[in-house]
């Protein structure tokens, strides 16, 4: 069985294609790709896997973006570690979905589903993007407006504290450690990967500027042309670490700063 995962946290995907060839040894992993720019060229130059695990948010954008630049010819798993709301529509017509962190449990699960589905149908029904994204459509009117995280509880020392949102200038990950910096410039420990957080907050306010950063909006000082289309961020309060994004992202960074 060939399987195509696009994710962009690394630790993710390796601890996702582990678990996979612990549910089946015989799997094959063709590729593993982190941004919308290198799925869409895979799945233009290559042939459709059997099936591929798609996590709904990446580095350079929503991961819908895929399906409007080119035709996917594969059952998908979507994987996210938030939105509710979105996983009730991707039941319509994807194979299924897992929340973050992966359990083996549930892995096993939408692995079994995807089987049978496959035994009765030798070729497989692929996702239907249309259908979604007009269920989408249709119930965004009445449906709740998605719950971003307001505040998070950090230890200072040997008490507890809440951190409002409005006060986080950014977060950054340093040896498997991701670190919330206020906007004052003191320092927390978080208990979230930068992927979770990703989805946990308000993506008006805040941004996922690479790998290492998410930044609150008022966070962002200046930004300088850099090599080869990139950007180079300046953020407050100052940090020793250079901050660059990718050409692939530039356009959607300067989007949103600019709404």
């Amino acid at each position: 069985m060939n399987i195509l995962l696009i994710e962009d946290e690394y630790l993710a995907s390796e601890k996702l294609e582990a678990q996979l060839l612990r549910y089946d040894p015989t799997i094959e992993v063709v590729a593993t790709i982190d941004s919308i720019r290198n799925a869409v060229k895979w799945f233009e130059s290559n042939p459709a896997p059997d099936l591929a695990f798609l996590d709904i948010h990446l580095s350079d954008g929503n991961s819908f973006e895929i399906f409007q630049k080119v035709k996917v010819d594969c059952p998908i798993i979507f994987t996210t570690a938030y939105d509710e709301y979105a996983i009730k529509a991707f039941k319509v017509n994807s194979i299924d979905y897992l929340l973050k962190p992966i359990s083996n449990e549930d892995l096993g699960t939408a692995m079994d589903k995807f089987k049978a589905l496959r035994q009765s149908q030798p070729a497989a029904p692929a996702l239907d993007m249309q259908q979604i994204m007009a269920l989408l459509n249709k119930n965004s009117s009445t449906a709740e407006a998605p719950h971003y995280k307001n505040r998070f509880l950090v230890k200072s020392g040997q008490k507890i504290r809440s951190v409002s949102t409005d006060e986080i200038a950014y977060f950054y990950a340093e040896d498997k450690i991701v670190f919330l910096i206020t906007t004052g410039g003191q320092r927390f420990i978080t208990d979230y990967t930068l992927d979770t957080l990703q989805e946990l907050l308000d993506p008006e306010k805040f941004s996922r500027l690479n790998r290492q950063f998410i930044a609150h909006i008022h966070s962002i000082d200046e930004i300088h042309p850099y090599l080869k289309g990139r950007l180079k961020v300046y953020v407050k309060p100052v940090t020793d670490k250079e901050i660059i994004i990718s050409n692939e992202r530039a356009a959607a960074f300067k989007e949103w700063l600019g709404k």
